[in-house]
């Protein structure tokens, strides 16, 4: 079945099919949440939470866009509401003396990085970024979409989308030139 058959067998309540969707999306939706959320355990419950959303609102759909289109919103939309749950619920941050080992294979799709340590520098440096910049650095660079588009998904205006975009470049510039230059000069 193509995806609008799959979708229309969904918005029917055939529970196959909405699982089938589910597997042809998750990669994409779960690197989105991943990217929005900063940390794969977030991204695990924003992941199920937008699933969630989307089976109760499969019959709100109506296809003026593709399935996965929709559902990145609804993973933004998701991200975006855990983002905010998890800033009122902060937790004390560890010590400065504490180094976490990350001994995970981060997955990043990234044009212009030169090597794996170029990779690692720009998602630290892109988790570190706060969640609204970040969202639209994800949504532009990697998912491509227009200021137009970034700006419907994230509730802003157009012109808030390119100054956060502006924002949020230049912040990873900063960080990844100053931090280039300290390991060029040891």
């Amino acid at each position: 079945m193509d995806e609008a058959e799959l979708v229309g067998a969904a918005r029917g309540g055939d529970r196959q099919a909405f699982d089938e969707l589910v597997r042809r999306t998750f990669v994409d939706t779960f690197t989105l949440a991943r990217r929005l959320t900063g940390n794969e355990e977030d991204a695990r419950d924003v992941v199920q939470d937008a699933y969630l959303r989307a089976w109760k609102g499969i019959g709100k759909f109506r296809g003026d866009a593709a399935f996965s289109t929709w559902l990145y919103r609804i993973t933004a939309n998701a991200a975006a509401s855990h983002v905010q749950r998890r800033r009122r619920h902060r937790a004390e941050p560890f010590g400065d003396d504490f180094e976490p080992i990350d001994t995970r294979a981060e997955q990043l799709v990234s044009q212009g990085a030169e090597s794996a340590e170029s990779l690692d520098r720009i998602a630290v440096a892109l988790d570190d970024l706060p969640a609204k910049l970040r969202s639209v650095v994800v949504l532009k660079d990697v998912y491509g979409m227009s200021h137009e588009a970034i700006a419907d998904e994230l509730g802003i205006t157009v012109a808030a989308a390119k100054v956060r975009l502006h924002r949020a470049r230049r912040k990873l510039r900063d960080v990844l030139y100053d931090e280039g230059a300290e390991a060029n000069a040891v």
